[in-house]
């Protein structure tokens, strides 16, 4: 019995035949049996009768529900997918987590804000029927770029504008800090400075109380961002150039100068910041007459260099074109408003003329008490009563000095007499404002609005009618005498549609862009069926061209859009839904438009993109962001280039280290939202040559039936910049282009017509010259392939033989070819290499060398920080050409030129040497030969250790290849044939003997 039982008390016998529970199933079971009905109504209920398989009954009360005895493996704990979001819904189940745990389930929504944009528009002294309205009298209308240095106060201008037509949140009026209204991006605001051109179109009333339609676009004062600036005045008929009144012309004002020249558009100045000399400099009004004298001489010096001796271009206040101003403090005037608040203050509006006071207000004008007369001659007075001043020192400086000092320093009832005597009566809450805001407020009640500056806007700056004569004239691609044109001069409504589109704004999600642009002629409207012309369009290729459909019409403000019907001929407009094939600027045509095409020419720019990165995602599945990012990029900003280089990374080329950081920042947050890794950055090199081929350099076709020989030899001095500039063109007459070459730069008329093309591009700075002679050469063979030769001669100078880099600064002559008589036997796939080769091995055979961009640097600092200054120019290969004070100021100016490739981190090495008083401008000027040879073999360049500069040439050379994965040196075999190798070694056992 001990044997049945372990020491636990488990059973561990043998088994049970049967127990007195199996028995009792066994009675159960067949007292089940005997109950016939019930047994198959208990079947039935398990088993379907048809199809005999075992179902579940549907109709089960819930009470037995909750007592079913339901298996685990049919346990149900969590709804299905489909029960939750329905059969319709796609539902995607992961076997493995693989999502990290930092990351969500689901990504919140993202909310961009790349820029501050109100919701709703912002109330105006008009509303948006007037401004429709104005919209429809080109007359009434003055397009104005505002221009000028950093922090010289464009935006400024801007904000008061804004506040003088605008009703402005309580806390916008009452804040210290500048508004900055057309500032839109974020970064913009964090950075404290512009970075794109933002446009206004305000409604301004005059001195006479007539209002005009204003469009003028605030544009950047940092020299990296002067591609906006050039878009900016391609759409306006006139240029606003603010100056700093204490730093006076700076390198961003004198680029604003040469551009507005060369677009042919009128100057106005408004000399900002009047209030600095009072309270910084605190000079006496004498000498501030001085310095703002001073000032305008140097405006109109830079203006008469640029416009050769233009009169009309030149700015002075008795014109009328200049104004002073302290946007800050709210006021601006012109020596006409000054004369009319004068008439207006003492009541004597009939008995003065005051455009003839006006006229006495400047410049070497003094005003005789004795005979109440004004004269040029300084009255005759007793040392004792002092000296006499000028007019405009003692009319208009002395009592602004005398304003500020009164408000400034004054107590409350003194301040209140002399408002009394303006006929200004402010709140009492106002007198209890800080300094700032109750000097605002006082001196725009005193002065008023801006009146004064429309009237010299209005007076100097020609309508939007006048100012389409002068666009077409300049831009348009067409010839003058179509139809087109004719509407375009008159402006009118009910011509043909034709808009020119100079610039891309995104909107707030960053996805799409909308086009900004001028209407020239016509009417556009929301639905207006369009054909998009981009700048590749000609009438012989129509490939850059498409069909889009305008989907609405905007009048841009800055922070809000004003939605418009439609908008005429003459305005300024931003058209949503014809952006997709737009990269840069393009002409809008209606779509049915059936007479010959022409656009608008491609913007030219004042400075080039030199400054280069390289780019690729962190995580390589991105790619395809990255290059729809880089496509938006270059939408977004006029003067950056991307391309993907032949070793696959993708470049970015701009103008600066602030713009390509700009740029990245885009590319980053707005774009791709990916994230990115940049290469260190490097520069753009060219290449040239110093000499003329030592020998005539040849190559033959593949199917040895055509020969072609050519010799390299450098340009003429001057001659590259005039090509790149537009000041030759070889789509003008024949006699005209013969001219050109031969007063300026002293060309016979054989080679003046012999010139076939310019490279690697239309105004690329090479040039192709056909040198043969008929009595050599069949020149109607040579013609046959002219333009497989030119393509040829493209390609080669678009990637040089050194690095793959273009060609600058070269002419190629055809001294001979043989050509075969046969068509099939000259064709493109045959002549176009051979050309390529040709000018490769004429150009390594006239002493090639590298050339590098060259940046034109202006510094800022006191006088005790120009040594140091000397110092960080002299370690980077920098040229100091000129260091002079600037007038009136404790401020020293050194300008230097530096190699782009050393400027990487010099602001910050300026600044770190000078404890952050110097601050520096770069903008590039010129390219320069490197030192050295690049093919000189014999030079060994050792890692981590900067070369000496004979070697440097060889070092860039070097390096690029490497970073473009070619081999280390130049192959000549690549580019000479085996007849051209076998002449070079004859020639070198034949100077052998000489040595």
């Amino acid at each position: 019995m001990d044997d049945l039982y372990d020491e636990f008390g488990n059973y561990q016998g043998p088994p049970l035949s049967g127990s007195e529970d199996e028995e009792e199933e066994e009675l159960d079971e067949v007292e089940e049996a005997e109950d016939l009905e019930d047994a198959e109504a208990a079947a039935n209920r398990r088993m379907d009768m048809t199809t005999g398989l075992m179902e579940m009954d549907d109709q089960v009360d819930a009470d037995n529900m909750e007592t079913a005895v339901v298996l685990h493996e049919d346990k149900k704990y969590y709804p299905t997918a489909d029960e939750v979001y329905g059969k319709e819904t796609e539902t995607l189940v992961m076997e493995e987590d693989a999502q990290p745990l930092e990351v969500p389930i689901i990504a919140p929504i993202k909310a961009k804000k790349a820029e501050l944009l109100e919701q709703q528009p912002l109330k105006t002294n008009y509303n948006n029927e007037f401004l429709s309205g104005m919209m429809t009298n080109p007359e009434l209308i003055r397009n104005v770029a505002v221009v000028g240095h950093l922090h010289h106060g464009k935006t400024l201008l801007m904000d008061m504008l804004v506040e003088q037509t605008h009703d402005l949140r309580y806390e916008w009026r009452n804040n210290e800090r500048p508004l900055r209204f057309t500032d839109t991006r974020v970064d913009e605001q964090s950075r404290g400075i512009s970075l794109k051109s933002t446009p206004m179109s305000l409604i301004l009333e005059g001195s006479n109380g007539k209002s005009f339609l204003m469009n003028m676009v605030d544009t950047p004062g940092h020299v990296n961002f002067n591609d906006e600036v050039t878009a900016a005045m391609r759409l306006a008929d006139g240029v606003l150039l603010v100056v700093d009144a204490v730093e006076g012309v700076m390198l961003v004002t004198e680029k604003a100068i040469k551009q507005a020249c060369q677009e042919g558009l009128p100057i106005c100045l408004l000399i900002s910041k009047v209030d600095r000399l009072i309270t910084e400099l605190k000079v006496p009004p004498n000498d501030a007459y001085f310095k703002l004298r001073h000032t305008i001489d140097e405006v109109n010096a830079l203006i008469q260099l640029h416009s050769g001796n233009n009169a009309a271009f030149q700015v002075d206040p008795i014109k009328g074109n200049v104004a002073f101003g302290a946007c800050q403090s709210g006021w601006s005037f012109t020596l006409l408003s000054f004369a009319q608040l004068y008439s207006a203050v003492y009541g004597i509006n009939g008995a003065m003329d005051p455009r003839e006071f006006a006229r006495r207000l400047w410049g070497d004008v003094y005003f005789h008490p004795d005979t109440r007369k004004f004269s040029k001659k300084p009255p005759i007075q007793a040392p004792a009563q002092g000296s006499i001043e000028r007019t405009f020192v003692q009319y208009i400086l002395t009592p602004l000095y005398k304003i500020y000092s009164q408000i400034l320093g004054e107590h409350e009832s003194t301040v209140k007499k002399m408002l009394d005597e303006f006929r200004v009566y402010l709140k009492p809450s106002i007198f209890g404002k800080d300094v700032k805001p109750f000097l605002k407020d006082a001196c725009s009640q005193i002065f008023g609005s801006a009146t004064g500056l429309v009237d010299m806007m209005v007076a100097h700056v020609p309508s939007s009618k006048a100012g389409n004569a002068t666009k077409v004239e300049r831009l348009f691609t067409g010839p003058q005498d179509a139809e087109i044109v004719e509407h375009i001069k008159a402006c009118n409504p009910r011509g043909p549609l034709l808009v020119h589109i100079a610039k891309l704004y995104p909107k707030q999600d960053c996805s799409t862009f909308d086009a900004f642009g001028r209407v020239f002629s016509g009417t556009v409207k929301a639905g207006d069926k369009v054909r998009v012309l981009g700048e590749g369009f000609t009438p012989e290729d129509e490939e850059d061209s498409a069909l889009a459909e305008v989907s609405k019409v905007w009048a841009y403000q800055a922070r809000y859009r004003v939605p418009l019907t439609k908008a005429t001929a003459g305005n300024w407009v931003l058209l949503e839904g014809v952006d997709a094939t737009i990269t840069k600027t393009a002409t809008i045509i209606p779509e049915a438009y059936e007479d010959e095409v022409h656009i608008f020419k491609p913007l030219q720019f004042q400075s080039q993109s030199v400054m280069k990165i390289a780019t690729e995602p962190l995580n390589p599945s991105e790619l395809p962001k990255m290059v729809e990012g880089l496509r938006k990029i270059n939408k977004s900003y006029p003067l950056a280039i991307t391309k993907v280089e032949e070793s696959g990374e993708h470049a970015i080329l701009g103008t600066g280290e602030i713009y390509l950081d700009s740029l990245m920042k885009d590319l980053r947050e707005l774009y791709a939202e990916v994230e990115v890794k940049v290469a260190d950055p490097v520069v753009s090199f060219c290449e040239t040559v110093v000499e003329t081929s030592s020998l005539k350099c040849f190559a033959e076709t593949p199917n040895k039936r055509n020969k072609v020989t050519m010799i390299a030899e450098p340009l003429d001095t001057g001659l590259d910049k005039d090509i790149e500039q537009g000041h030759i063109n070889l789509d003008w007459p024949r006699k005209k282009v013969t001219d050109f070459f031969r007063d300026k730069y002293s060309w016979d008329v054989l080679a003046s017509r012999a010139v076939w093309a310019f490279g690697p591009d239309k105004q690329g700075p090479n040039i192709l010259l056909d040198d043969t002679l008929p009595a050599e050469v069949d020149k109607n063979l040579l013609n046959a392939v002219k333009d497989s030769i030119t393509q040829g001669f493209q390609w080669g100078s678009r990637e040089g033989p050194l690095c793959d880099e273009p060609i600058r600064n070269v002419k190629f002559k055809i001294l001979d070819a043989s050509i075969a008589s046969e068509a099939l036997h000259r064709g493109g796939g045959q002549i176009i290499p051979t050309a390529r080769r040709v000018c490769y091995s004429a150009f390594l055979m006239a002493t090639p060398r590298l050339m590098e961009p060259v940046y034109y640097v202006e510094i800022q600092a006191p006088a005790d920080c120009i040594q140091a200054a000397y110092a960080v120019l002299a370690k980077r290969r920098g040229q100091v050409t000129k260091d002079l004070p600037k007038p009136g100021t404790p401020i020293f100016i050194v300008q230097a030129y530096l190699p782009v490739i050393e400027s990487f981190g010099f602001e910050s090495d300026l600044r770190y040497h000078t404890q952050g008083q110097a601050f520096c401008l770069s903008d590039f000027h010129h390219w320069q030969i490197v030192p050295g040879d690049p093919l000189d073999r014999s030079v060994q360049l050792r890692p981590l250790e900067p070369a000496a500069p004979q070697e440097l040439a060889r070092e860039f050379m070097v390096k690029t290849r490497r970073r473009k994965g070619m081999s280390e040196d130049v192959s000549i075999n690549k580019f000479f044939d085996d007849p051209m190798l076998l002449e070079l070694a004859k020639q070198d056992a034949e100077m052998q003997p000489v040595y």
